[in-house]
């Protein structure tokens, strides 16, 4: 954390699930930099308390939770530890995520295909279903999806990944336009190309370099400065979010280089 811990946020409890490293590491500590009690969920506990470590050190407010979000008693148990050290939280980011197995549809194994949709869909709405009767109850809340570019075209030989962004991009609207009257609104969220843990194990996995070629060449040509921007320009975005400036945008499908008014300089898409 660079920078010293604002009030911004001093009221939001977020729970942040892929929250140990890459864009959930980022996003978490961002919304602890801004003022919010961030709950850290991953499966992996080690790099989940390294998060909260960092937020912690830096004088922000956190805790790590162990959360494998395909189970849904996981989930239940992580966000029960989440409400006893902070009260209910009322900022949810599902950020948890997989690649998935890239090669021909009906070639590919079945079940890791299927488990990528488990992570990305059944994950979220799990998170989903367990967060949203008490921020119902309270009339007030806000759900941030982790989308993707990949979920709105085409994508071949990547269609597990794909097909779960594009459910989670539907849900995301359907979740909205119900829930609104309540207070609680969705946003589906394309970070960018940002060199994340998952981006350099994609670089490295043989699969990637036969299927998914076009992927591999947008990986290798971003560069570190370019990476380390959107990653800043992401959660600017996320803290904006938290902050309720753009909830005239949700129910919406956002891509951050393209529609996302920049969070730093109030400067609007065009």
């Amino acid at each position: 954390m660079g920078s010293p811990v604002s009030a911004r946020l001093i009221e939001t409890v977020a729970f942040v699930t892929g929250g140990g490293r890459g864009l959930g590491a980022g996003i978490a500590t961002a919304l602890a930099e801004a003022g919010a009690s961030v709950v850290v969920a991953a499966r992996t506990l080690p790099q989940v308390e390294e998060t909260v470590q960092a937020i912690t050190r830096a004088g922000g407010r956190a805790i790590g939770v162990r959360c494998d979000v395909t189970v849904r008693d996981s989930v239940a148990a992580a966000y029960a530890e989440a409400k006893a050290a902070f009260g209910m939280p009322d900022l949810l980011v599902n950020n948890a995520g997989v690649q998935g197995p890239l090669g021909p549809v009906g070639l590919v194994d079945t079940q890791a295909w299927w488990d990528t949709q488990a992570v990305h869909v059944l994950g979220a709405l799990h998170c989903i279903s367990t967060a949203l009767p008490d921020m119902i109850e309270r009339g007030h809340g806000r759900i941030l999806n982790i989308a993707s570019q990949a979920g709105t075209f085409v994508a071949p030989f990547a269609s597990a990944y794909a097909v779960a962004k594009a459910s989670l991009i539907r849900l995301t609207e359907h979740l909205d336009f119900e829930q609104k009257a309540a207070g609680v609104r969705a946003f589906a969220i394309q970070p960018g190309t940002i060199m994340t843990a998952m981006a350099q194990e994609t670089l490295k996995s043989p699969e990637a370099h036969a299927f998914a070629k076009p992927l591999v060449a947008l990986l290798e040509s971003t560069t570190a400065e370019e990476s380390a921007q959107g990653m800043a320009r992401l959660c600017r975005f996320v803290v904006a979010l938290a902050a309720g400036e753009h909830d005239a945008m949700a129910g919406r499908y956002l891509d951050i280089e393209k529609d996302i008014p920049d969070a730093a300089t109030g400067s609007q898409p065009s």
